[in-house]
């Protein structure tokens, strides 16, 4: 939803990004910068669909438009909960800017503070975890893990065995024993193939290289890294406690991920400017090759691996 970094440009928002469950009809937020809500409405992504938003750090391109987006969902008759995450003063802000504002919500919205490094959500299908990172203020980073799922039930072999079908070939496709109404015993290991393992997606932003990083990110299917500044204004990258380009994609060469995408793009880097985005992309690609650059309203599906 934003890819710029500090301050809006006219080609890029602050930053948000959006995980989309398609199969959950869900949207999880991962940061919500100023304006956050128009972009949303210039997607094919739906507000109604926004169940969690997690938050990284206070700053205000990370959370600015957090207030707005969560008043337009009571206005526009939300109806699902909508869960916030985030450091201490997130729950602070949420009640000063509400209770300032008069702003009341006609839905369920829960914020949970986030202290320290472990698992801040978990369901029958995802884990979330988070760690802190390296910033000039308290910073998490975030990794979403999909459960394996049951390897391919063999359907064919079930019926050959003369297993009839119902609710027992629900029971062998989770793996258990069961027994049959003739006696005998099938083990349910052994009609389905090997489990697929689920998908890792992580979050970093806004920080220096650190080993937290590279730990939210191991063997990740995708990675999403903040990338400031190039190599040039490396100087400013420490003073700033940012990454640049190059230190994003060690962070993914360090953690085996599968790909790597880099955002959050110091405004100074533009289409016309000495040094532009496709040098922070340049930079990072010799460091880690599966690197992809980020724009605003950018897709990225997360394939299964074979």
């Amino acid at each position: 939803m934003g890819t710029s970094a500090g301050v809006p440009t006219r080609s890029r928002n602050v930053s948000s990004v959006a995980l989309r469950h398609v199969q959950r009809g869900e949207v999880w937020l991962f940061d919500c910068g100023e304006a956050t809500q128009h972009q949303l409405l210039r997607s094919d992504l739906r507000i109604s669909q926004i169940t969690r938003i997690f938050v990284t750090h206070m700053h205000g391109d990370h959370v600015f438009g957090l207030p707005g987006l969560l008043a337009t969902c009571g206005m526009a008759g939300h109806a699902r909960r909508i869960d916030v995450y985030g450091p201490k003063n997130l729950a602070e802000y949420f009640d000063a800017t509400s209770a300032l504002s008069q702003t009341r919500f006609s839905y369920p919205v829960e914020v949970h503070t986030v202290e320290g490094a472990g698992v801040v959500f978990e369901d029958e299908d995802y884990r979330v975890e988070c760690a802190p990172l390296r910033h000039r203020v308290r910073t998490y980073g975030y990794r979403v893990t999909e459960r394996d799922r049951a390897g391919r039930f063999d359907v064919e072999r079930a019926r050959s065995l003369g297993i009839p079908e119902g609710p027992l070939y629900g029971r062998l496709k989770r793996g258990e024993r069961v027994t049959l109404p003739d006696g005998r015993v099938v083990d349910g290991a052994e009609l389905t193939g090997p489990a697929e393992p689920g998908r890792r997606v992580a979050y970093c932003t806004d920080t220096v290289y650190c080993r937290a990083g590279v730990e939210l990110a191991r063997d990740a299917d995708l990675l999403i890294h903040e990338a400031t500044f190039a190599e040039a204004d490396a100087e400013l990258a420490r003073q700033s406690m940012h990454s640049t380009a190059a230190e994003a994609a060690r962070v993914a060469r360090e953690a085996g991920a599968r790909r790597l995408v880099i955002t959050h793009f110091s405004p100074r880097y533009g289409e016309v400017n000495p040094v532009t985005t496709q040098d922070l992309l340049a930079e990072a690609r010799a460091v880690f090759p599966a690197t992809e650059l980020a724009r605003d309203f950018l897709t990225v599906p997360v394939p299964r691996r074979a």
